[in-house]
């Protein structure tokens, strides 16, 4: 497998330049924290990577037939059905009981509809399907947005057990999420 780069990429809205000849490498079966502050362009960056957008300039190569899968800051869950199935609707390979197994490990010991779940068991659900899933490239928008520190460490030691040897690029504002997995930290400036 070959490394993600992103040559000079540029991207503008009418006016407001986002993204301004914004080059980087993404090792493969690395982590890749990405930092800067709010609208300076992570989210685009995030998109045109995912090919929900596309770039107005540069070049992208080493996500050619990629398995990608993506944690967004909104969890968008089957609010209709349960946890369990929400994580198989994925990857039906994973049985009731491996799911069940690793909700508990996130802290959540029952399987009930998601939209009686809190917000912050919502996002775990999220993470978690997204873990589950079969990828070869994990893009995490601020995965971790809106949980408390205790639940945010549980859910830390959990992803690192899925990231071995996977291509992980992940949005972060929290320093302290980056240093956590030690990968490289690319900055992205207004």
């Amino acid at each position: 497998m070959q490394d993600i780069k992103i040559e000079n990429i540029c991207k503008a809205y009418g006016e407001k330049q986002v993204l301004n000849n914004f080059s980087a490498c993404f090792e493969y079966g690395k982590i890749t924290c990405i930092m800067g502050k709010s609208g300076a362009g992570k989210t685009t960056l995030f998109r045109i990577l995912m090919n929900l957008e596309k770039q107005d300039s540069g070049t992208i190569t080493g996500l050619e037939n990629k398995k990608i899968r993506a944690v967004f800051q909104e969890d968008r869950l089957c609010e209709e059905l349960d946890a369990i199935s929400n994580i198989r609707l994925v990857n039906t390979k994973n049985d009731k009981k491996t799911v069940q197994n690793a909700l508990c490990k996130m802290g959540i010991t029952e399987n009930k509809l998601v939209s009686t779940l809190s917000g912050g068991m919502k996002r775990r659900v999220s993470i978690l399907r997204a873990l589950m899933s079969e990828f070869d490239v994990l893009f995490l928008d601020e995965p971790l947005k809106g949980l408390d520190k205790d639940t945010k460490q549980l859910v830390l030691h959990e992803m690192e057990h899925y990231f071995q040897n996977k291509t992980v690029i992940m949005i972060t504002h929290e320093i302290e999420e980056a240093e956590f997995f030690g990968g490289k930290i690319i900055g992205v400036e207004v």
